[in-house]
């Protein structure tokens, strides 16, 4: 009995390292994506991030001069969204613990993993600014 219950212990520890580790790499690559587009038109990436979280380019362009990458904008501006926090609270925690990676931040931000709001933000959620989803989607609240 004890080792079939120490082989099933083992076999979820591996299948939740191993989901974990795939749902990271999943949204890394994401991001990635994200950073050749960009890096494609970073005009019309500005404007899309504009156009789907309802927030100024100005705004824009002050969060993507404070963090690495255009993708790592798009999360902040995602996290924000999700966990309901302002995006300087997003800003200081990613400048805090960027190195440990979006799961951590969210977690820190109190986005908890396997909840519905850690479902949300690893739905691939970028819009074309013309898309029928983009048109009806509720603007965030941003200064």
């Amino acid at each position: 009995m004890k080792k079939i219950f120490s082989f099933l212990l083992i076999l979820c520890l591996t299948f939740s390292i191993f989901s974990q580790s795939l749902a990271s790499s999943d949204l890394e690559l994401y991001i990635k994506n994200l950073n050749i587009e960009a890096q494609a038109d970073l005009g019309a990436f500005k404007i899309r991030l504009s156009t789907q979280f309802g927030i100024p380019v100005p705004k824009i362009e002050e969060v993507m001069a404070s963090v690495e990458s255009p993708g790592d904008a798009y999360m902040c501006f995602r996290v924000s969204q999700v966990a309901s926090k302002p995006i300087e609270i997003v800003l200081k925690e990613y400048q805090s613990h960027k190195k440990k990676g979006w799961g951590i931040i969210a977690k820190n931000l109190g986005i908890k993993p396997g909840s519905k709001e850690f479902h949300e933000l690893k739905r691939k959620d970028f819009d074309e600014p013309n898309s029928k989803k983009a048109k009806g989607k509720e603007k965030g609240k941003w200064k």
